[in-house]
Parts: C-alpha cells; sequence; structure tokens
C-alpha cells in the first residue's frame, strides 16, 4: 500500500502541526490493516516478544511500573510485510513533512505498545533531555470497538490549562510536536494497543 506526499489526508496534518501542534485523524488506515496490525502485535505478545517498556535510556533506562505499564517491541523493516506497508506510509508522511514544513526528519523508528487492564503511562514529553532528535510523535491506534467507558484515553495537555482527550479507536492517528506537548495514557478496563513512534531528525551527537 503507498500513499503520495500531496495526498489530502497528509497535507490536514501538516496544516494542523502548524496551527496548533498537534492533529487527530480519526480515520488514517483502513479497517482491514488495522486489523491486520492488531493481530500483528497480540500474535507477537503471545509468543513472548513484547517485553516491559522501561523510562529514560541507556544505561538510565528502568522498567517503572508506577509511571509506566505497557510491554513493547520495536519494529523494524523486513520483521512483517504488515509493518513494512505501514512503515511505508508513514515515510510518504515523513516526506510530507519534510517538503511542507523543512523539518530536516531523516527517519522513523516505532514499536508495538499492549497495555494490560489498569496498565497507564504517567504524564511525560517525548523528546529526551540529551537527545533532541526526536521531533514528530505519532501514535496509531489498534483497539476495535472501543467505548468511551473503556478509559485508556491519550491526554494532552495543551496551552493554558487546557486538555484533550483521545479516545484510542482502531484506525485512529495522533501526531503532535515531540517537545512541546505532555501527555499521558490514562488507565483502561479493557486491553489497549497502539503503534507508537517518532520522525526523528539528525542530531548533532554521533551516537
Amino acid at each position: 500500500m503507498s500513499i503520495p506526499a500531496n495526498h489530502p489526508l497528509l497535507l490536514r496534518i501538516v496544516d494542523d502541526l502548524a496551527d496548533r501542534g498537534w492533529s487527530q485523524q480519526n480515520i488514517f488506515l483502513p479497517q482491514g490493516l488495522t486489523a491486520e496490525l492488531a493481530a500483528e502485535c497480540r500474535e507477537r505478545a503471545e509468543r513472548g516478544l513484547l517485553e516491559p517498556a522501561g523510562v529514560g535510556r541507556g544505561d538510565a533506562l528502568l522498567v517503572r511500573e508506577g509511571v509506566r505499564g505497557d510491554s513493547i517491541q520495536w519494529i523494524e523493516p523486513g520483521q512483517s510485510s504488515v509493518c513494512d506497508r505501514y512503515l511505508a506510509i508513514v515515510d510518504a508522511l515523513r516526506q510530507t513533512l519534510n517538503q511542507q514544513l523543512y523539518l530536516g526528519l531523516a527517519d522513523f523508528e516505532g514499536h508495538f505498545a499492549l497495555y494490560p487492564v489498569g496498565a497507564f503511562y504517567a504524564r511525560h514529553v517525548d523528546r529526551f533531555r540529551d537527545d533532541d532528535r526526536r521531533s514528530i510523535s505519532a501514535v496509531l491506534y489498534l483497539n476495535d470497538r472501543w467505548l468511551p467507558e473503556h478509559g485508556g484515553q491519550l491526554r494532552l495537555y495543551l496551552n493554558e490549562g487546557q486538555t484533550l482527550d483521545i479516545e484510542p479507536q482502531g484506525g485512529c492517528l495522533v501526531v503532535f510536536r515531540s517537545a512541546d506537548i505532555a501527555h499521558e495514557v490514562l488507565p483502561a478496563s479493557r486491553e489497549r494497543l497502539s503503534l507508537t513512534g517518532w520522525f526523528r531528525r539528525r542530531g548533532d551527537s554521533p551516537l
């Protein structure tokens, strides 16, 4: 599956980022592709490939369930055809962001994330203090028939103390500036799946 860099959906994301720093597209992927990605995530979980996510990076990476309770596995090109299809789509978005906003995004990194019942991720920002390569965050939700009473919303902390809660409904993509918008994942009453990633610019550090 391919998508041109001038696709209206991608251009809407660009306009939203330019105007307010975040974008919510409730129908970003076809239902079939979303379901295939969800099945891929569950299969990896059943095979024991998802591991408890840590906070921080490098030697400072720690599993802290009081801060973050999901399990993850990073995706790489060539692992599966369905992930490759998704990576092709997000690369088209990367090209569009570069063409329209001159962000100099070099690549994309992402992982499946599975939150068990009751798990959450406390308020945080996505850019590390000692590494400013993450520029744009992109969260794709993989949950079928999600209802508001299930919880698990993504809460964005916007300007002037405003917050926005987004339902993690399958096929929805949320994109925002990594350094500017703090956010958290609220606890849910059912298992919650997503594919979370970051568009990164080339850093000044050789790491």
